[in-house]
């Protein structure tokens, strides 16, 4: 898997409050690092802080699914690369992997639908035409990659 031609969308390195009774990072940690990763993904198709303030739009998550495949310990270092699956009308399709950047090990995945929402009515709406196709080029080059996307298999855009 060639994770370093997807963008870097969020680096960390792990405190030691983030780890619980088992002493490795508490999976509420993973949620909140993916999302960290998927406010800066959007950003790379212009749906960044300034666009939600300025037109009243934004994104909610609808469906996640997570994959454990290491354990993180307090003070390593972790990556996120993010890659777009899909798109729709109003949704879209992507996935974050999680690197352990001292042992290049992937520790997690995370798969993801989101959907563009009007803020102002609290419900879905269209995704407008710039971002939509900015998504769409980003898509096109990911799909380019010479590896599947390894997702759950039943939820997509």
């Amino acid at each position: 898997m060639g994770l370093t031609k997807l963008p870097i969308t969020y680096q960390k390195t792990i405190p030691k409050d983030y780890l619980d009774i088992m002493g490795h990072m508490n999976v509420m940690w993973y949620t909140h690092l993916f999302d960290e990763a998927t406010f800066n993904f959007f950003s790379l198709v212009g749906m960044d802080k300034d666009y939600h303030t300025k037109s009243g739009f934004g994104a909610f998550a609808l469906e996640q699914h997570t994959r454990y495949r290491a354990e993180v310990r307090a003070l390593e270092s972790v990556t996120m690369h993010s890659r777009a699956l899909g798109i729709s009308a109003k949704r879209f399709h992507f996935m974050h992997f999680m690197v352990k950047d001292e042992t290049s090990v992937l520790a997690a995945t995370a798969e993801f639908i989101g959907t563009h929402v009007d803020l102002g009515i609290r419900r879905t709406a269209q995704i407008p035409k710039n971002i939509h196709a900015a998504y769409e080029e980003l898509t096109s080059q990911h799909s380019q990659l010479d590896w599947d996307a390894p997702t759950c298999g039943v939820m997509g855009a």
